[in-house]
């Protein structure tokens, strides 16, 4: 890639600046808040690690939830991250409960070879004395040269947050000599870029999720770029509907009827659509319910694709070289409407098998990859939710964008 990575940076002796996503659940245990799931943490070591051996300086900061008020503050610190990330690496971290001044300052400065350092997160500059600034998420340029001015060089390793415009992206880089990409970073714009710039053919994008409204840029954009683009999900009944079949009670977006109208007629047998569905006469798992071929009965939603649209996706994936999937088919978080998410989760397992990069972006489809078991047995599960979004729509992130070129 054209990018500057961390493994291109002269690293020893130097302070490391390093913006990781560190932006997971807490919960309380005996009155002390704990991490409650630390994947974030686990994916971003490898970077870390790299910097610490190569005798980097690593001064690690993330943001944590929202800070809307002063009273949001302690319940999101990262205290406890920097507790849990000591366990995982396996010595000290320094945790410094500041986001700047000369406490902050003087620890870095303290800091030796192989050292590792976090401090306070980076939302906290949103609210000043009770007020609120968003210093950091309005990219404050004072903010973001300051942090800068902490350190030699910038890693840029939270993919999650590339799609903003922050202090503690695009401000320190703006700011700072070489800002390189984490291995997080690299995986991501390797994969998501390469899918988007440079397939290797037959591309399929497999689109889902519950509105045409929330995805309809990336249908556009993927049907300019995919060979085929198939769509499951909530979103197929409006599809549908602009096809004049009956939806029953399905999940339907009216004012996004004649927009479906025109990308089935420009598509034309690029966009592939269900042939049939699960429909149930209420939203709950032990709800009675039948294949619906076209029209779905009124008192009827459809929840799921059905058998035969689950074998005409398989047939569009069977020798496909890219399958980029966003969304899910169904409800699957009820196992009785889970079966068509489920199978397509399963096809991509072949495919890969078979030599071809799949792709996973977005937290539902992630949610069931990891729900099948088969994560690791794809090529990419992307860590980033609107930001894996917005680059599949060919968006410029500005996170991606103010990294280095090589």
């Amino acid at each position: 890639m054209a990018k500057l990575t961390v493994e291109d940076l002269e690293l020893k002796g130097k302070k490391v600046l390093m913006r990781v996503d560190f932006n997971v659940p807490l919960k309380e245990v005996d009155g002390q808040q704990e991490v409650a799931n630390d994947n974030r943490i686990v994916a971003a070591l490898p970077t870390i690690k790299y910097v610490l051996s190569h005798g980097g300086r690593a001064v690690l900061f993330s943001h944590l939830g929202r800070i809307k008020s002063e009273d949001d503050k302690p319940a999101l610190s990262m205290k406890p991250v920097a507790q849990r990330l000591a366990d995982l690496l396996g010595q000290p971290v320094t945790f410094v409960p500041a986001i700047e001044g000369p406490e902050l300052e003087d620890a870095i400065n303290k800091l030796e070879d192989g050292q590792v350092l976090i401090f306070e997160n980076t939302r906290y500059a949103d609210v000043v004395d009770g007020e609120v600034v968003k210093r950091e998420s309005k990219n404050d340029p004072a903010l973001g040269a300051y942090w800068a001015s902490l350190g030699d060089i910038f890693v840029n390793d939270a993919f999650g947050t590339a799609h903003r415009s922050h202090a503690s992206n695009a401000g320190i880089a703006a700011n700072i000599a070489q800002t390189a990409a984490g291995f997080l970073m690299e995986k991501e714009i390797k994969f998501l870029g390469g899918a988007v710039e440079n397939p290797e053919r037959p591309f399929v994008a497999i689109i889902g999720g519950a509105k045409v409204s929330d995805k309809i840029t990336i249908i556009q954009n993927l049907l300019e770029k995919a060979d085929k683009v198939i769509v499951g999900g909530g979103m197929a009944y409006t599809f549908a509907a602009a096809k004049g079949e009956k939806i029953g009670n399905s999940l339907f977006e009216e004012d996004k009827v004649e927009l479906a109208k025109q990308l089935i007629a420009d598509a034309g047998d690029k966009l592939v659509l269900p042939v049939d569905a699960v429909a149930a006469d209420k939203f709950a798992n032990d709800a009675d319910s039948y294949v619906a071929e076209g029209d779905i009965k009124d008192g009827y939603m459809g929840l799921d694709i059905g058998p035969k649209s689950v074998e005409l996706f398989k047939s569009v994936l069977a020798d496909a070289k890219t399958v980029v999937w966003n969304g899910p088919m169904g409800v699957f978080e009820m196992p009785n409407f889970a079966k068509g998410t489920l199978a397509i989760g399963e096809e991509l397992v072949k495919v890969t098998e078979k030599g071809a990069t799949t792709i996973v972006g977005g937290g539902d489809s992630t949610a069931a990859v990891q729900q099948l078991g088969v994560a690791d047995k794809l090529s990419h599960i992307s860590t980033g939710g609107g930001a894996s979004l917005e680059y599949l729509e060919g968006k410029t992130l500005p996170g991606i964008a103010a990294i280095s070129e090589k």
